[in-house]
């Protein structure tokens, strides 16, 4: 029906600023943005020209702030001493985002009011400069810029034997019908001494952090083998994964767990949405020492459901254990 038939008119947020952000500069034209956003051009278009820096270029924090100086309606609601406020300020420092707490607040069985997630975005910006603005700004999720692959694209790394494209996977997975495609990556320490493997099902975001001795192929299918052999069979069914040289043992994983693995392009991170999302928390948290507990963190695209929730559910509704 397009753009124009929308319900209700909806300010555009903090991470689809960060998305603009990537894209433009990347190069993308302003329709296709506004395509992938369901947004018409002339919004994305707006929203560059007038958030523009004096250099030209689009910045997704700068662009928010400015749209919170301009919309001051709200803050009465997150006024100091109230209970409100202190339940937003409490949340974001468990790691919460403000879409999260804005969100939960709106489905509350005793709700002690409802506060939009920009007006938390503007509470934050707007605090007088100190201590507490610096602690609550460095726990926002910022945007970073689209890292730009070498050799203008080339990769450098050759090929494993034997990989399935992505391209090749059901187009089911993609619209996340079914419970049992996962995506799959490394996140490695200094010097590759050590890594983490990370594994996000695509339904329920439901993630696994799997422990590994070194960044190698052996590392790497005996810690996968491991985490996914614990998941009921039914969900596990694919992985998405990069062309990384520790999934050198991709057709062994495959057989063992009896699950077909499809590698993602190269340098094309987007294939891997959740992973990509679930990888920024992880470098975020784990260096600060904060409790990571991404399973427990409300999502919007779960309609503010725990990943936890909706996982162990149909788990439950094929009556069969988990063994993490």
């Amino acid at each position: 029906m397009g753009v124009s038939m929308r319900q209700s008119f909806k300010h555009i947020d903090h991470a689809e600023r960060d998305f603009i952000q990537q894209q433009v500069s990347g190069a993308r034209s302003y329709r296709s943005i506004a395509a992938t956003l369901g947004r018409s051009v002339s919004a994305v278009s707006r929203e560059v020209a007038r958030n523009r820096c004096d250099a030209g270029c689009y910045e997704a924090i700068s662009a928010g702030n400015a749209a919170r100086v301009r919309r001051r309606r709200g803050l009465v609601k997150l006024r100091e001493g109230s209970a409100l406020r202190e339940h937003v300020i409490k949340h974001i420092r468990k790691g919460w985002s403000p879409q999260q707490i804005s969100g939960t607040l709106a489905i509350m069985s005793d709700p002690i009011g409802s506060v939009s997630h920009e007006t938390i975005y503007q509470m934050i910006y707007v605090l007088p400069r100190g201590e507490i603005r610096r602690e609550l700004i460095s726990l926002l999720r910022q945007g970073k810029k689209l890292r730009r692959p070498r050799g203008q694209g080339k990769d450098r790394r050759g090929g494993l034997v034997g990989m399935t494209s992505i391209h090749e996977r059901p187009a089911s997975v993609q619209t996340r019908e079914l419970f049992g495609d996962w995506e799959g990556d490394l996140i490695k320490g200094a010097g590759n001494a050590s890594a983490i493997g990370t594994l996000v099902e695509r339904k329920s975001r439901f993630t696994v952090l799997v422990k590994m001795k070194d960044c190698g192929a052996n590392a790497a299918l005996d810690g996968f083998q491991r985490a996914l052999g614990r998941i009921p069979q039914q969900m596990r069914t694919s992985l998405a994964y990069d062309q990384g040289k520790e999934m050198a043992r991709h057709a062994e994983l495959s057989q063992r767990l009896k699950m077909k693995v499809y590698f993602c392009d190269p340098h094309s991170p987007w294939q891997r949405p959740s992973n990509e999302n679930t990888n920024g928390l992880v470098r975020q948290y784990l260096p600060k020492g904060i409790e990571l507990s991404l399973n427990t963190r409300p999502r919007a695209c779960l309609g503010f459901k725990t990943p936890e929730e909706v996982f162990y559910n149909e788990i439950q509704r094929g009556s069969v254990a988990l063994q993490i």
